[in-house]
């Protein structure tokens, strides 16, 4: 079996650092990614999907330290769901990247 994502996008959001009671550090951003087709009459359209992305322990406090809002990145990893209850009583499921590898693409000095 193979569950693997990579994308390249720009974060929605500057990361935030959390640490779990256990003492694991955990970083969640925003990602947007862009994707260029054409429409039937030779139009260019560009179309945005956002990404939940979550990123555990070193990973993590790389990410909180070095990326911002606007950041341009390379993200490699997995898809997962997690089922949870809502503030009014609804099942809901969200679907975040569990990031393994990140690559920043941004210019130095950027």
């Amino acid at each position: 079996m193979l569950n693997k994502i990579m994308l390249i996008g720009n974060l929605g959001q500057d990361p935030e650092l959390n640490i779990t009671p256990d003492g694991t550090s955990v970083t969640k951003f925003s990602m947007a990614v862009n994707r260029v087709t054409k429409t039937s009459n030779g139009d260019r359209k560009e179309d945005t999907e956002w990404f939940n992305v979550v990123t555990w322990r070193g990973l993590a406090e790389i990410c909180e330290r070095y990326l911002h809002k606007g950041s341009k990145v390379y993200i490699e990893g997995r898809l997962t769901q997690r089922k949870y209850t809502d503030k009014t009583g609804a099942n809901r499921v969200s679907v975040e990247v569990q990031a393994t590898d990140m690559e920043m693409l941004d210019a130095k000095g950027e």
